[in-house]
């Protein structure tokens, strides 16, 4: 089930006789091979190991399973791209197992059923500052928390969740959902102080005797591109305006809103202009749909929703209430370029979507920090700075950008820093080989297509903010998690012990697996052949394992 290492994994029986039969060449052994999904996983999370807990109706378990790496199940399970299906080894059979909507699940039903989380360790007595209240730095708060450290969180806005709040859209996460998650780390001991932003690190940290520092303040400043009579028109930013109404207000766009930008950020601004009454929502983008970075069910959604795109076009000059654009064509290389061939069109707003940048200026008084062209800040693999105790995560250094990501440097960050406080080596978890599709044998599964999860009809969402997307029921939510494979770990389907044709595996009970009897073994690998997800393979005689 976990990839994980444990006491009940079997072990070899290493004082059997030789085989019964012809001298024996091979034998077989139990292996743990690390399944595609937990490596994709940019949190880290052991998915296998609280899938099958799923699969056995052991809800809570699972609950706590997941939370040991990740304390926002139920925002994950609606926000994160999950990459982890994108990896998934069954997708090569019919189609991937619905993880995230299975994690959704489990944090919809830790609130419904009122579950706490595990105990934290006993108090360390050294204390972190944690810079920022977005998925990293609440990632990291939660995790040092439950190591025994006291965390303080300092935070510029009036309530937490950085750009979970306040930079997606409530269509696609609740606040409701956002403000239960974050509760769960004041019930761990969290301190937040809002309203509060840093601007001189080491003052901070010298006046609240901190031992360490995690800075996550994310990337929340708007990139620009310098529109020739721009201020003709009503020109924003997507960052500024997404901001806005996280923080409550109600932004007059007019009837005409042209979203300039192809990242998902633009597909929220555009979907958020319908809402607040836009008739006609236009994005306009540089190159092709092949060549759009934002994500396809958020281009299919927003499509869904009346937004129109405008492809291999780009903005030349704002005059008035019209736009002048250029139409471009691809070169070889797939990069756009200017045609000459221009185009009147009208608008009443001009929403600016083209990335997002950290502002980290009043870092550069720190000592030793040393900062990459784009204002992000250079750290080691342990996520420390050229600080010593400062350390960060997120979208403020050069990795990919997503909430998943942030959250996984979180809880990197927090075990980096809880072995540097008390003085152990960095941690360094093995890592088991990666179990390929080439190597399951599959023929116990049968075609299993994967429970969507139903959405609000396009219909009814104008002019709401309504979540989109529903949740499973627990029903289907155990159906997914019964399409997993059990990827290379071994999960008692008992076929090995049937296939044997020497009485060579014994049974250890449950949640022990198996071993095998050597003394009986002949190495013919029928159980090998048999095994389904590969939990078994076949050394030579002799061989190490």
């Amino acid at each position: 089930m976990s990839t994980r290492q444990t006491d009940l994994t079997p072990r070899i029986d290493l004082l059997a006789e030789p085989g019964t039969g012809a001298v024996r060449e091979r034998r077989p052994v139990y292996v743990d091979l690390l399944p595609p999904c937990n490596h994709a996983c940019p949190a880290g999370e052991n998915i296998q190991a609280w899938l099958a807990l799923v699969r056995a109706g052991r809800h809570r378990e699972a609950w706590l399973t997941l939370l040991a790496d990740n304390p926002l199940p139920g925002i994950h399970g609606r926000v994160c791209y999950h990459p982890c299906e994108d990896f998934c080894n069954r997708t090569q059979a019919d189609s991937a197992v619905s993880i995230h909507a299975v994690e959704r699940f489990l944090g919809d039903r830790a609130v419904a059923e009122g579950w706490g989380p595990a105990q934290a360790a006993a108090p360390s007595g050294r204390r972190v500052l944690v810079v920022g209240a977005g998925p990293a730095g609440l990632s990291a708060a939660y995790h040092l928390a439950r190591l025994g450290h006291t965390v303080e969180i300092h935070e510029a806005e009036a309530l937490p969740g950085g750009m979970l709040r306040f930079g997606i859209p409530a269509y696609r996460l609740p606040r409701a959902v956002l403000t239960r998650e974050v509760a769960r780390l004041e019930a761990l001991g969290v301190t937040f102080v809002f309203n509060h932003r840093v601007r001189d690190v080491l003052a901070e940290q010298a006046a609240g005797g901190f031992d360490a520092v995690f800075l996550a303040i994310g990337a929340g400043v708007a990139k620009h591109v310098e529109l020739p009579a721009r201020d003709a028109a009503r020109v924003l930013d997507a960052v500024t305006m997404l901001h806005g109404i996280g923080a409550g207000e109600q932004p007059v766009l007019g009837r005409r809103v042209v979203i300039y930008g192809g990242g998902n950020t633009a597909m929220d601004a555009a979907r958020t202009a319908r809402r607040l009454g836009a008739e006609d929502t236009l994005i306009i983008y540089r190159r092709d749909r092949a060549h759009m970075p934002a994500r396809t069910f958020e281009i299919d959604e927003a499509l869904e929703e009346g937004v129109r795109v405008k492809w291999l076009t780009t903005i030349q000059q704002v005059v008035g209430p019209e736009l002048r654009v250029e139409q471009m064509e691809l070169d070889a290389d797939g990069r756009p370029r200017p045609t000459g061939r221009l185009e009147r069109l009208a608008a009443d707003a001009v929403v600016l979507a083209l990335g997002q940048e950290t502002d980290s200026a009043f870092l550069q008084q720190v000592s030793g920090l040393e900062f990459c062209a784009d204002g992000t800040l250079k750290v080691t693999a342990t996520l420390m700075t050229g600080h010593a105790g400062i350390f960060a995560g997120g979208d403020m250094v050069a990795e990919e950008r997503s909430v998943t990501v942030a959250t996984g440097h979180g809880k990197r960050a927090a075990r980096h820093i809880d072995a540097y406080l008390r003085g152990h080596p960095p941690p360094a978890p093995p890592k088991h080989p990666l179990a390929s599709f080439a190597g399951l044998h599959l023929p116990i599964y049968t075609d299993a297509e994967r429970r969507e999860q139903p959405q609000l009809p396009p219909a009814e969402r104008a002019g709401e903010f309504t979540e989109v997307v529903a949740g499973l029921a627990e029903t289907q939510a155990r159906y997914e998690a019964q399409r997993c494979f059990s990827c290379g770990n071994c999960f008692e389907c008992d076929q090995c012990y049937a296939a044997c044709p020497e009485q060579a595996i014994e049974k250890l009970g449950p949640g022990r697996r198996y071993r095998f009897l050597y003394a009986r073994c002949t190495g013919c690998a029928v159980c090998f052949e048999a095994c389904p997800c590969h939990a078994i393979e076949m050394l030579p005689e002799g061989a190490a394992r």
